[in-house]
């Protein structure tokens, strides 16, 4: 369809959305700056589109835009089942002189400190108990794991926590988030593992990975006295796969 407004701009989506979903696709992906949500009215939407339109939008224009375009998001996950994923934290192209003379998209992307509970809580005050929603919040700030996204993962029906990502997809990566999420959150509030990486042969070794170290983490939960080895056993099996298909 043309695209000449906001509404012909949200039509467009949807339509596409269908499309992939008919093709068999199961979660959508966004990437943002910041976690950033705000509810503008249609007006407001409007206007910053047309603005938009003829290369007059300002940065506060694409900050509010986008936040809202991140409820709307939701607002078509709840409807059509695609899981929503944010991936948010990083500041892309960061080495001006990397991005001068050999494009976007380089390797100059360094984490920025984020917020979720105040940022989040537009999006949240609409979907956050709905039944027919799955958003799976991935980040780069790791001081949030256990300040913010696990209490909020614990607490809200419809998030779940995504692997760690990107600079923190390591052995010591993930036993941290592990150590900081699974207190609060549990494990059952997690999405498991997943893969979005454009590397493929990396797949299988980054699967693996992931499955050493939720099995070395539990097995000092064990050694410990927090878990028998039955458990264990559930749980390992749940980090590994189970979550991974339930979330998806």
């Amino acid at each position: 369809i043309t695209v000449s407004n906001y509404s012909s701009y949200i039509q467009a989506l949807e339509q596409r959305r269908a499309f992939f979903k008919s093709m068999g696709a199961t979660a959508t992906d966004h990437a943002a700056l910041t976690a950033y949500t705000e509810v503008l009215s249609d007006t407001e939407a409007e206007e910053i589109f047309q603005r938009a339109l003829i290369g007059g939008a300002s940065a506060k224009d694409a900050t509010r835009f986008t936040g809202h375009m991140l409820i709307e998001m939701a607002r078509m996950s709840n409807e059509d089942g695609l899981v929503m994923q944010l991936h948010v934290g990083s500041f892309r192209n960061h080495n001006q002189v990397i991005m001068d003379n050999h494009g976007r998209d380089m390797g100059a992307d360094i984490p920025i400190q984020s917020e979720f509970t105040k940022n989040l809580k537009p999006l949240l005050e609409r979907y956050g108990n709905a039944d027919d929603l799955t958003l799976v919040l991935f980040n780069l700030d790791e001081t949030t794991y256990s300040r913010e996204l696990a209490p909020l993962a614990g607490h809200y029906p419809i998030l779940r926590l995504g692997p760690p990502w990107w600079f923190f997809d390591s052995w010591m990566g993930m036993h941290r988030f592990l150590d900081a999420v699974v207190e609060t959150a549990g494990i059952y509030n997690t999405a498991g593992f997943n893969d979005d990486t454009r590397a493929y042969p990396s797949i299988p070794t980054r699967h693996d990975v992931w499955r050493r170290v939720a099995a070395d983490w539990l097995a000092r939960q064990v050694v410990r006295g927090f878990i028998d080895d039955e458990d264990a056993g559930e749980m390992v099996r749940s980090l590994a796969y189970d979550l991974a298909k339930q979330t998806y």
